[in-house]
């Protein structure tokens, strides 16, 4: 009977799910209609832009539940992989039952009291020309939290069925039930804490994070929890986060995200990358080293036109990386070459990265993508370089390939193969450097172009575009339920204090403004070991703004230094996520072993970049400021 009903419950999130992919495309077509319209003809409308974020706040607000469904909520599953089944399921019963229904319980009641205060005052549009029943998109956020607590039961009912003995479950869930009681009670007699709640706080989310539990609820949980024991803060504080996250689906630049996204699956499943690495890889391949380099450009060219990491890893792993051992390279430098090009989509544009600390350190996304052009090709020299030395120093390593076909022919199909993409790079990034169009406009248009390249190679299709609005919906649900988390997080954090202490800690006991960077660079770089670049930007990035304004620090040169880093998070074992796909993706062509022997050197690497950087500051602004 159970898992008949939990079958409904299913469908209902499948079902919000295509509602979602569907409206992926639709606001794709509407900004790029919008604007040619408005670039071209001069006929902008208030109306049509409120239509588009409002399909925005739709579409991620209605992928919350389906990315649950899907089990598509980011975890740190170091351990959790290892993990029995049963243990599994444990832990997502665990999740559902005290960090999603809890939250979503709350944040509903709250959510719900704003969405009848604007049904009340029949809230209109404060631009002329704007929407009128402002109530209604409201209303899509309660809808959202419904949905995630009927999804939050369908788990919990999949999870009991996986238990082989209920035994184990119930004997930990009387260990929480009982550690709860004994919380309530110190706290119902005001006993105080033996540590700051601040650093408990801290303590208690990256033990649940280690754990398993995905990390968006693990900041939500944990927030509502320390907000129901600590008296100095309460429920009320957030009675805000419905409106703080109405304004996050009221944020255009964030609107870039899912677009981006979009543009950049097309492009993985329309047999760009491929195409590349072939034709790339006879280019340079009589040369040592050679297939390494043509990686390491194709990973470049991939970072500039899709931006996802996992995808350009993953790809590279399945097709360059048998093609590298075959030849007799190295499978350190192999793997080493594929992990670190695969990264570069962090920091060179239109990276994911550098539009959301765009949007936590208010500054313009346009000038991020134009400070990251020289870092990001800096990187490339330096991995180019190392490339080249070190197989001119040990001819075993990376031997070069001996090729009978005519090098002219082999030039024409490079160059064939790699004027679609650029084109679309000079489109995509041209427009938004130049100031023409914001970077969600760029995005569409990059959709656009992304289909019209798939067509030109033939491999556009209706599954293609399902799958990749599809995997668009599940990628933003799951950043911006990461978001809501954070901004919960974040205001208790703050009202417990832990603003004014930061503040304190970076300015009062540090000389100068270099302390307080190598001290917040080296944080960032230890927590990108344990935790995504995700949860680094939504929850460590906003404690650091005021103090970077109070140190007269540039904003832009400090963002690049953190995407600079976060990149490097991606590489660090053993929890770095680029060395999780490119093992997922070998299998045993390589050892783990081999593998961090293979990004050592490039984290080296980029590490030397950031140094360059953070010495000589004034060259990210070659290309303008």
């Amino acid at each position: 009977m159970s898992v008949q009903f939990s079958y409904y419950l299913d469908h209902i999130s499948k079902y919000a799910g295509i509602i979602a992919a569907f409206l992926v495309v639709v606001l794709s077509l509407l900004v790029a209609y919008d604007a040619v319209m408005r670039y071209l003809f001069s006929a902008g409308s208030i109306a049509l832009q409120e239509v588009e974020w409002h399909l925005f706040d739709v579409i991620f607000l209605l992928g919350l539940t389906y990315a649950l469904k899907h089990d598509k909520h980011v975890r740190v599953d170091i351990f959790f992989e290892r993990y029995s089944k049963e243990t599994k399921a444990i832990v997502q019963i665990l999740s559902m039952l005290l960090l999603v229904i809890p939250f979503s319980l709350i944040f509903l009641s709250d959510s719900i009291d704003m969405f009848m205060q604007s049904y009340l005052q029949n809230e209109i549009s404060s631009d002329p020309g704007g929407l009128t029943h402002r109530y209604i998109i409201r209303g899509v956020l309660v809808l959202s939290f419904i949905l995630l607590i009927v999804q939050a039961l369908s788990e919990i009912m999949k999870a009991l069925q996986r238990l082989e003995s209920k035994k184990t479950f119930l004997r930990i869930l009387g260990v929480v039930t009982l550690l709860g009681g004994l919380v309530y009670t110190a706290n119902h007699y005001d006993m105080a804490y033996w540590v700051d709640p601040i650093l408990l706080m801290f303590a208690l989310t990256l033990f649940l994070l280690m754990a398993g539990f995905q990390v968006a609820f693990v900041f939500a949980g944990v927030a509502l929890l320390f907000a129901v024991i600590d008296n100095d803060v309460g429920l009320s504080t957030l009675e805000m986060l419905p409106y703080r996250t109405y304004g996050i689906m009221g944020n255009a630049t964030l609107m870039a995200v899912p677009l981006f996204i979009f543009m950049g699956l097309i492009l993985e499943k329309s047999k760009m990358a491929e195409s590349l690495l072939l034709s790339m890889g006879k280019l340079f391949g009589s040369v040592r080293g050679g297939l390494a380099i043509s990686v390491v450009l194709v990973g470049a060219i991939l970072a500039a036109s899709t931006g996802i990491v996992g995808a350009s890893v993953v790809m590279m792993s399945l097709i360059a990386l048998p093609l590298m051992l075959k030849h007799n390279y190295s499978s350190a430098l192999a793997s080493g070459s594929i992990a670190a090009s695969g990264t570069l989509g962090q920091l060179i544009p239109p990276s994911i990265v550098l539009i959301i600390l765009g949007d936590q350190m208010h500054l313009s996304v346009g000038d991020l993508f134009r400070a990251a052009v020289v870092p990001g090709l800096l990187l490339i020299i330096l991995y180019i370089i190392y490339i080249l030395v070190i197989s001119y120093m040990n001819k075993e390593i990376a031997p070069a390939i001996v090729s009978d076909e005519p090098y002219g022919d082999v030039l024409k199909e490079a160059i064939k193969e790699i004027i679609p993409p650029l084109l679309l790079i000079v489109v995509v990034l041209g427009s938004i450097f130049a100031g023409i169009a914001s970077p969600s406009e760029s995005a569409a248009i990059g959709v656009l172009g992304a289909a019209l390249l798939a067509m030109s190679k033939r491999t556009f299709s209706y599954e293609m575009i399902r799958y990749a609005a599809i995997e668009t919906v599940k990628l933003t649900a799951m950043i911006f339920m990461i978001l809501i988390g954070a901004t919960a997080f974040s205001l208790v954090f703050n009202e417990l204090g832990g603003g004014d202490m930061a503040m304190e800690f970076f300015t009062g006991d540090m000389e100068d403004k270099w302390m307080f960077i190598f001290i917040a660079m080296l944080v960032i770089f230890l927590l990108g070991f344990f935790i995504d670049f995700i949860e680094i930007a939504f929850v460590v990035v906003p404690i650091l703004v005021p103090i970077v304004a109070s140190f007269g620090i540039d904003p832009v040169w400090f963002a690049i230094l953190i995407a600079m880093n976060l990149q490097a998070s991606f590489l660090t074992p053993p929890f770095g996520f680029a060395l999780f796909y490119l093992k997922g993706a070998a299998g045993d062509k390589v050892s783990t072993g081999a593998i961090y022997k293979g990004v050592i050197p490039f984290i080296v690497l980029q590490i030397t970049a950031l140094l360059i950087i953070i010495f000589y500051p004034d060259l990210i602004y070659l290309f303008g400021k």
